[in-house]
């Protein structure tokens, strides 16, 4: 319902309800924001993230996308040939989950929540090319999922292999990290207490692109992405090294210090290593197992958590240490993870912190092999904590004594030329995988024979469309396993009866092209228009959420190294400049979620403000790249500034045609001055900002200019009753005014544009160029320094020269006063800023 204070804030005849729509119609009945290849026109690909299609637009969805609309349109008025898509990310567990508790079909659900989503969408006002929209689900879009799946098979680049994966025994099914609640670890749909258990999955092979991954040449992204993607690929060298169990079983190792291999005192395994059933003595099974089952219910990141109490459990079992041949413990402990390196360490408590805590908790033996510089002679019995630091090589047999800087390398070829170990890169990354036991998910194009195995479907039968007719099990275990009809198929190579892949694939391979579809989404001849792909490609702007760094993000590189590999694409990066921006809170600083019921809906904001003043208001009230708590209550002061111009300009047309009064003359010259000053300072400030994507300052200096055209209006108005905005130069500061506006308020720039008579559609009109002598002020503030202290300031004509600076600046009796009669040593000026007199 509208507050009173907000048809109050209303100015006589401006009414967004009407205004916005008529535009909006406007522009898409005249395909205004459709984007066509112009060979003679600059491109440049604006991109913003697509949306789930989850029910409702939120607030959030307005933060990242009106701002990044403002910047496309800003572009556009800058010459550029701008396209700037939108879809629907609408696979994945959200609906499946939906279609579950509501007893609904989840292409119902999705497909209904993207038609009141798009409707949304539409009211934001923003530039989109709807032409150009796809959505994932679609099976127009899906064939092309699975096209890129087969080529990435084909190339070795995609592969099955048993890993282990979150199960939960009530559902009897696999669960996604997304649906793995707190730290309990507990299985969204039923409570129960998740496990880890093996299954054949799909892998892609990113880790063969993990050194090309770390490069970042040529790319404008924040350094916080460079840094979380290369943390997460996680590049280490070091040697790998051969141990082996006194049965004769190689225990294979990675290490970063070969030359604290004569440290090792024990080693550990991780609770999952297929060595350890093995291993495990019928003495140490009980324990063991117990232990294993435990570990196996934590997070990677709860066992690896610095500070954390390490724990272990004796396998019963010994294993040789290939440079000494000594015998020494099998342990097992949480802290050593499957997912790096090989999952087993040889420990070195003397010289590792979280080896020197377990020896400690456990009674292990500690070996010093590394005596730092500077450092007392270290003693196993009595160290307190661990040292890391290099240095010479001690008790290390052959290699005793070998001087820091050449400890690692010698020790390396000391193993090569042995035969026991040799240098390697590792990488904390693991292999992509993209198996999902769902139903709403693109199908894995893959058909299992007897005879000839996994064989992928031929690209003549794609796509590979998802049966509509599904029964939900009491298990919540993916229709498709069970289907009557459409998992059993022939063989296409060898015509046999067969059974296709029933697993879906990761949403994030539908997102890591959708760029692509963008470029012709109605193409049938492949996954995009290779004319289009020639054009518009790479992606020039893309903005979006950090928290994607290290999925979407790093996926969408490497899908793209991988297709110019294949020959499908070309070039080193998919998207040239990246920015994100922050979040909305709520309040009191929590995060929205309708869980919480601390949302905010911007529909109703629309229906009280209008569109423009929600995108402005968004914009202004906080640092894009950060955000912050919402507050409703300041969009009123936005309100406000939208209907001062609103006023501003039905005073122009009250004051006739731009000769009325001129260029201004008399006791005007100067106001008009001051208002040109004014506008062409904007311009450079709003240019500037906009380059920047710094939101905020852009509306606050077009609430400036706003503000200073209206007070030289009311001066006029006191002084020789004139209205100012009858003159040329302020009249032509209006226009600029709203220039400025369009990409913030296009409704409103639109609609008072056309008011003042001016050629459709303002969206089409060149971006202002600012007059660098027009900007320049009159009169500029020189501050006085006597001996470095500040002794005054001075107002003097920007065009000042130094003698006479010196003079005025002498001349001030603070400055005389602090001098004491003693004449300058010294006078240094700084132009258009300082005056220090040293006496």
């Amino acid at each position: 319902m509208e507050t009173q204070a907000t048809i109050s804030e209303r100015r006589e005849g401006y009414d967004p309800a009407a205004i916005e729509p008529k535009w909006q119609q406007r522009w898409e009945r005249d395909g205004l924001h459709r984007a066509r290849i112009d060979p003679e026109r600059r491109k440049h690909y604006f991109l913003t993230m697509l949306p789930y299609p989850s029910g409702d637009l939120h607030i959030g969805h307005w933060y990242a996308m009106t701002p990044s609309d403002a910047r496309a349109r800003y572009l556009r008025m800058q010459g550029y040939n701008v396209m700037y898509p939108m879809g629907f990310d609408a696979f994945g567990l959200p609906a499946e989950n939906a279609a579950i508790k509501r007893n609904i079909h989840p292409k119902e659900w999705t497909y209904a929540n993207i038609d009141r989503m798009r409707r949304q969408l539409r009211t934001m006002g923003a530039m989109w090319d709807w032409q150009r929209e796809a959505t994932s689900s679609d099976p127009e879009y899906y064939r092309w999922t699975q096209w890129f799946f087969v080529k990435l098979l084909a190339h070795d680049l995609a592969y099955r292999k048993h890993a282990a994966v979150d199960f939960c025994p009530n559902c009897n099914t696999t669960v996604a990290r997304e649906q793995v609640v707190g730290e309990a670890r507990l299985c969204e749909r039923c409570d129960t207490p998740v496990i880890k258990r093996d299954l054949n999955q799909w892998f892609l092979r990113i880790t063969r692109y993990a050194e090309e991954l770390l490069r970042f040449e040529g790319i404008d992204w924040p350094e916080r992405i460079f840094a979380l993607q290369t943390n997460w690929i996680g590049r280490s060298e070091g040697a790998h090294v051969t141990f082996r169990t006194e049965q004769g079983d190689a225990l294979e190792v990675f290490t970063t210090r070969p030359d604290t291999l004569w440290g090792a005192t024990f080693m550990v395994l991780a609770p999952e290593h297929p060595l350890v059933a093995g291993l495990t003595t019928d003495g140490q099974r009980a324990e063991v197992e117990a232990y294993v089952a435990a570990a196996t219910r934590q997070t990677d990141i709860d066992r690896e958590a610095a500070g954390r109490d390490k724990t272990g459990v004796f396998t019963g079992a010994y294993a040789v240490n290939p440079v000494n041949d000594e015998k020494i413990p099998i342990w097992i402990a949480d802290y050593v993870l499957m997912t790096y390196g090989t999952g087993a360490i040889m420990a070195v408590p003397a010289h590792d912190e979280r080896d020197f805590a377990f020896a400690r908790a456990y009674g292990l033996t500690v070996r010093p092999v590394i005596q730092p510089s500077g450092m007392a002679p270290l003693d196993g019995d009595t160290m307190t904590e661990a040292v890391i630091a290099k240095g010479a090589m001690i008790d290390s047999g052959p290699l005793t004594g070998t001087p820091a800087d050449e400890a690692v390398s010698r020790t390396v070829a000391w193993l090569g030329e042995r035969g026991i170990g040799r240098a390697e890169v590792v990488y904390r990354m693991r292999d992509w995988l993209i198996s999902r036991q769902r139903y709403w998910g693109c199908p894995i194009p893959v058909v299992h024979c007897a005879r000839c195995g996994a064989v992928p479907v031929p690209e003549e039968q794609l796509p590979v469309e998802l049966p509509d007719d599904i029964e939900w099990r009491p298990t919540g275990e993916s229709p498709l396993k069970f289907h009557p009809t459409w998992r059993h198929t022939a063989c296409p190579k060898c015509g046999a009866a067969a059974e296709r892949e029933t697993d879906t694939m990761d949403t994030f391979m539908c997102s890591s092209w959708y760029h692509l579809r963008y470029l012709s989404p109605d193409y049938d001849g492949g996954p995009f228009d290779p004319d289009e792909y020639r054009y518009w490609m790479p992606v020039d702007t893309y903005t979006g959420g950090a928290e994607h760094a290290t999925m979407h993000l790093l996926y969408t590189r490497f899908f793209h190294k991988a297709n110019r590999d294949m020959g499908v694409e070309t070039g080193p990066e998919p998207m040239l400049q990246l920015r994100n921006q922050g979040q909305i809170l709520a309040s009191d600083g929590a995060r929205m979620s309708k869980s919480r019921g601390n949302t905010t809906d911007p529909d109703e904001l629309v229906a009280n403000h209008g569109a423009d003043a929600v995108r402005a208001f968004l914009m202004f009230g906080y640092r894009w790249s950060e955000g912050g708590p919402w507050n409703a209550g300041n969009i009123h002061g936005v309100v406000r500034w939208l209907g001062r111009v609103w006023d501003l300009v039905q005073r122009v047309r009250e004051a006739g045609g731009p000769d009325a009064n001129g260029d201004g003359a008399g006791g005007d010259a100067k106001l008009v001055r001051d208002v040109v000053r004014s506008t062409h300072q904007a311009i450079q400030r709003v240019t500037h900002d906009f380059e920047e994507f710094e939101f905020n300052t852009v509306v606050s200096e077009l609430m400036k200019l706003t503000n200073a055209i209206l007070a030289s209006e009311s001066a006029a108005a006191a002084g020789a009753g004139r209205a100012l905005v009858g003159h040329r130069g302020v009249r032509e500061s209006v226009l600029t005014l709203l220039t400025m506006m369009a990409p913030v308020t296009p409704h409103l720039a639109e609609e008072l544009w056309a008011q003042l008579g001016q050629p459709y559609s303002i969206h089409q009109q060149p971006w202002p160029e600012a007059d660098t002598a027009l900007a320049a002020d009159d009169l500029i503030t020189l501050v006085v320094q006597v001996n470095g202290k500040v002794r005054g300031k001075v107002e003097v004509a920007a065009g000042i020269d130094e003698p006479e600076a010196r003079s005025r600046a002498l001349a001030l009796p603070n400055v005389e006063r602090a001098a004491g009669g003693r004449e300058p040593r010294r006078v240094i000026y700084v132009p258009g800023r300082l005056v220090n007199i040293v006496v």
